[in-house]
């Protein structure tokens, strides 16, 4: 079963705010941690981050459809790689004519993949002043999906098959009037494919700009802007943009030569292949994140998390979060004593959520490479507005940005809502007084917990944020548990059975609620302080805990 999201009859993102940028609406739903953290929040700014499309032709995606292709086209089969070449060098002569006319500088070649075409592009445009618009093109070798034509002894001629193999790409980067920084990437090869990088906040950007709204930034964060409402209605707006026809509108720059290659009648399907979709918490003192980030940071280690702490300082480290093992020992404990942020990160399978500080800004990002591990209520493809929305899996397709925005933040409302427990100053007794009595509903009993004897290793568990991606399941859980006494000399379908009853219990006892139409759970408001509690209690000093109480 997957997680699911039910579909709103009105914005899914809406909570009262602080006066500054309330308008009478509700914008956001993070209600817990803003609770918490009261006037402090100067603003709340929630919406895309960086996104990544890619599209391709569907006709031409299978070697069959190829070949109807160049059929109707009266290419052979066996000339299918001349006619390919000569279309390819077309192409490039053309967007090196474009990139001479609109950035003064021909097409430059990288001898490799691996240089960084980003930092190239910035690099030229500081140089040059180049405030919108084109800031070059450059090529490199890369491996792409392609054709080949091979002899058929069934068929009797030459068929085209899919091979992978290294061919030229195009890389053209601007600073777009309107969406900001971005590129296309392009494979000069048949068939096309194409890749579009944007931001969401480089998009921001360029409204304010456009608005008049003054606005300070680095990267892709605000640190202060004069009116945050409406920042948060072009976020919002972006959402209902025509995406097909927003990222149609780059293939002039990046595929001049489209319709005199494949004719009129073929497209782009478009898909979003990744996304992050960020809320961003602004205060109005960064001392104020202090709390909050050291609470992060113990929560992560004494739940066992804390190989997903990133302490950064402008160093470099490795794909996993660590400091490499050159760096020596004084600078990695100096990290602790001049760190400019901390970020930790929670993986479930090709997704992820994350939490980071940076000056007076608090953001929980949600990045979505899988979305099909999600569900939601929709049509299928090709039914009419009558047809009934069922249950299916996220789909890529820009059709599903909607839901999948939807989908983000859900997952950054439970996460912010556990970071929220993090500072909660409820005494222990009044959370272990609300389950650890034993009661009786609709005529059955319900027993009490035992949170520090033989329930603890189970609600230890159920502390990881990481739950808060794809929800809890009765599988995740016996992976986590299979190594502990709380399983020990159970077999799996014992195993199984065990933690039914108990998932059954927690419910009873109002710690977990059971997601709609699928066997996945969630912490209730109650689960997550008590286990956020329990945790710290379990790794708390008799003199930590002495010192705290006096």
């Amino acid at each position: 079963m997957m997680p699911v999201i039910e579909e709103y009859a009105t914005n899914p993102y809406d909570t009262e705010l602080s006066e500054e940028t309330a308008s009478g609406k509700e914008k956001w739903r993070m209600k817990n941690l803003i609770a918490h953290l009261g006037h402090a929040v100067k603003a709340v700014l929630t919406g895309f981050d960086r996104i990544v499309f890619k599209g391709l032709i569907r006709p031409l995606a299978y070697a069959e459809g190829a070949m109807k292709f160049l059929n109707r086209c009266d290419v052979l089969n066996k000339d299918y790689k001349r006619w390919m070449i000569e279309q390819s060098q077309l192409l490039i002569r053309t967007v090196d004519r474009y990139a001479q006319e609109n950035g003064g500088c021909p097409i430059v070649h990288l001898q490799t993949w691996r240089e960084d075409k980003e930092e190239l592009a910035k690099k030229r445009q500081q140089a040059q002043g180049i405030k919108s618009g084109l800031l070059g093109v450059w090529s490199c070798l890369e491996t792409g999906s392609s054709y080949r034509a091979r002899y058929s002894s069934e068929k009797g001629y030459p068929q085209l098959r899919p091979y992978r193999v290294p061919c030229k790409h195009l890389y053209l980067y601007f600073d777009h009037e309107r969406y900001g920084f971005m590129s296309v990437r392009l494979q000069t090869w048949f068939p096309y494919s194409i890749q579009v990088c944007m931001n969401g906040r480089e998009w921001l950007r360029r409204s304010l700009e456009a608005a008049g709204v003054e606005f300070v930034r680095r990267g892709n964060k605000f640190f202060h802007i004069e009116d945050y409402a409406e920042a948060q209605r072009f976020l919002d707006e972006q959402l209902s943009c025509n995406w097909t026809e927003m990222l149609e509108s780059f293939l002039p720059a990046a595929f001049p030569t489209m319709c005199e290659t494949l004719g009129e009648g073929l497209r782009y399907y478009w898909t979003m292949w990744q996304s992050e979709w960020a809320t961003d918490f602004v205060l109005r003192s960064p001392e104020q994140w202090s709390s909050m980030t050291e609470g992060m940071v113990r929560h992560a280690m004494i739940t066992g998390t804390g190989v997903r702490v990133l302490r950064y300082l402008g160093r470099p480290l490795t794909h996993g979060g660590q400091p490499y093992k050159n760096l020596n020992s004084e600078v990695c404990s100096r990290l602790l004593e001049f760190q400019d942020g901390v970020r930790v990160r929670h993986w479930v399978g090709q997704n992820s959520v994350k939490a980071y500080n940076e000056q007076n800004i608090l953001r929980a990002e949600v990045t979505i490479n899988d979305p099909a591990a999600f569900r939601v209520h929709r049509r299928l493809e090709g039914e009419g507005a009558g047809a009934a929305k069922k249950l299916r899996p996220l789909r890529k397709g820009v059709a599903d940005v909607p839901l999948r925005a939807r989908v983000s933040q859900e997952i950054n409302d439970r996460f912010t809502d556990g970071l929220a427990t993090l500072t909660d100053s409820t005494p222990l007794r009044e959370l272990l007084d609300g389950v650890t009595g034993g009661s009786i509903r609709a005529g059955r009993r319900i027993r009490p917990l035992d949170p520090t004897g033989k329930d603890r290793e189970l609600l230890e568990v159920l502390a990881d944020p990481a739950f808060s991606v794809a929800g809890i399941t009765n599988k995740a859980l016996r992976e986590r548990l299979r190594d502990k006494n709380w399983s020990a000399g159970r077999t799996t379908k014992q195993l199984s059975a065990r933690i039914s009853r108990h998932l059954r219990l927690l419910r009873d006892h109002g710690l977990l609620k059971k997601m709609p139409n699928q066997r996945r759970y969630q912490l209730t408001e109650k689960g997550r302080r008590l286990v956020t509690a329990l945790s710290a209690l379990l790794a708390a000093s008799t003199q930590q805990l002495m010192e705290m109480v006096a």
